[in-house]
C-alpha cells in the first residue's frame, strides 16, 4: 500500500469516527458519572453493558463503511432468453437505462459521482461512511442507526449524571468543562440520529429510497406517476427489505405495480 493511501479521505473519517467514539467513552468513564460510580461500587453489568454497545456500533459502522453497498456489474453477463410463458405472464418493464460512465443502469440504480459507481437501489452517499448507502448494506444501516442512537442517548444521560452545576463557575469549569462539551456533543449526534432513523425507517416502509423521495421529477421511472410502484404495503416491505423475502427483479415489480395501476384506471 502506498503511504500516501493512509490519508485517503475514507482512512481519515473512519479513523475520526473511531477516535472520536472511544474517546467521547474515556470521557464517560473518568469523570463522576454513574459509569464511573458503577465501576467503584463494582457493579460491572451496565458499563460492561454500555462497552459492548459502542462495541457493537462501531463494528457496524465499520461494516457498512467498508463493504461493497451493491455495486453494478460493468462486464457483460450472459442472459438467458426469458421463455414465452414469463413474458406473456410479466409486462414488459421500463425501457433500458444507461449510464455515460457504467453503460447499463439497473433499475433504481444511479451513478455516484464520489464512488465513480454504479449503485443498486442507490438511496445516498454518506459523507460519515466515506460510502454509498444502497441495496446490500441498506438494512445494516438502519441496524447501526439503531444500535447508534441507543449509545448515544444512553451516553447523554450519563453525561448529563457527571454535571454538578453547585461549584463556582471557574472551577466548574475547570472539572466539568470537557463533560459538558461532550454532553453538547451527545446531544446534537442525537438529534441528528433521530432524524435519520425515523427518516429511513418511513423510507423502509414505503419501500422507496432517499433519492427517489426527494428527486422522482428526475427519475423515468417515477415521472409523472401518483404512486410508488415500488410499495406492497408494510408487511411486505419490511419483509423485503430486512429479510429479501419475497423475491424478484425491481423490473418485475415495478411492472406488476404498473399494471395495476393500469386496472384501476380502468374500472
Amino acid at each position: 500500500m502506498a503511504p500516501w493511501a493512509l490519508l485517503s479521505p475514507g482512512v481519515l473519517v473512519r479513523t475520526g469516527h473511531t477516535v472520536l467514539t472511544w474517546g467521547i467513552t474515556l470521557v464517560l468513564f473518568l469523570h463522576d458519572t454513574e459509569l464511573r460510580q458503577w465501576e467503584e461500587q463494582g457493579e460491572l453489568l451496565l458499563p460492561l453493558t454500555f462497552l459492548l454497545l459502542v462495541l457493537g456500533s462501531l463494528l457496524l459502522y465499520l461494516a457498512v463503511s467498508l463493504m461493497d453497498p451493491g455495486y453494478v456489474n460493468t462486464q457483460p453477463q450472459p442472459q438467458e432468453e426469458p421463455k414465452e410463458e414469463q413474458t406473456a405472464m410479466v409486462p414488459q418493464p421500463v425501457a433500458l437505462r444507461r449510464c455515460r460512465y457504467c453503460l447499463v443502469l439497473p433499475l433504481r440504480a444511479r451513478h455516484c459521482c464520489a464512488c465513480r459507481r454504479c449503485v443498486r437501489r442507490y438511496d445516498h452517499h454518506c459523507p460519515w461512511m466515506e460510502n454509498c448507502v444502497g441495496e446490500r448494506n441498506h438494512p445494516l444501516f438502519v441496524a447501526y442507526l439503531v444500535v447508534q442512537l441507543a449509545v448515544l442517548l444512553w451516553g447523554l444521560h450519563l453525561a448529563w449524571s457527571g454535571l454538578h452545576f453547585f461549584q463556582p463557575w471557574g472551577l466548574w469549569l475547570r472539572s466539568s468543562g470537557l463533560l459538558f462539551a461532550t454532553f453538547l456533543l451527545l446531544s446534537l449526534f442525537s438529534l441528528v440520529a433521530s432524524l435519520l432513523l425515523a427518516s429511513h425507517l418511513y423510507l423502509v416502509a414505503s419501500n422507496t429510497t432517499t433519492w427517489e423521495f426527494i428527486s422522482p421529477h428526475r427519475i423515468a421511472y417515477l415521472r409523472q406517476r401518483s404512486r410508488n410502484p415500488f410499495d406492497r404495503g408494510l408487511t411486505h416491505n419490511l419483509a423485503h427489505f430486512f429479510c429479501g423475502w419475497p423475491s424478484g427483479s425491481w423490473d418485475t415489480l415495478w411492472a406488476e405495480g404498473e399494471a395495476e395501476g393500469g386496472s384501476s384506471q380502468d374500472v
